[in-house]
């Protein structure tokens, strides 16, 4: 059974979007918040950038994040593990 598909018009750097998904309206805003805040931040430190350069810019560092923090998870399960007996 499917969740009920959500819909959210948000706005990114003047552009609109719509989002469809199953996640609930306010976390789809949260996520373009977060996205918005990231593309001013990269658009700030060189005004020069395209739309495009700062959300691939933008994208990369939200990857990189993400990689070290699944690496971290990892990590910290590891280390939760009980270990074998030998």
């Amino acid at each position: 059974m499917s969740e009920e598909t959500s819909r959210v018009e948000v706005e990114i750097c003047g552009e609109r979007y719509i989002l469809k998904g199953e996640a609930p309206p306010e976390h789809m805003r949260q996520v373009a918040s977060h996205v918005q805040r990231l593309m001013k931040q990269a658009l700030q430190r060189n005004p020069r950038l395209s739309l495009s350069k700062a959300a691939l810019l933008t994208a990369m560092n939200v990857t990189d994040e993400f990689l070290k923090l699944r690496a971290d998870y990892d990590n910290m399960v590891k280390l939760l593990e009980p270990r074998e007996s030998k």
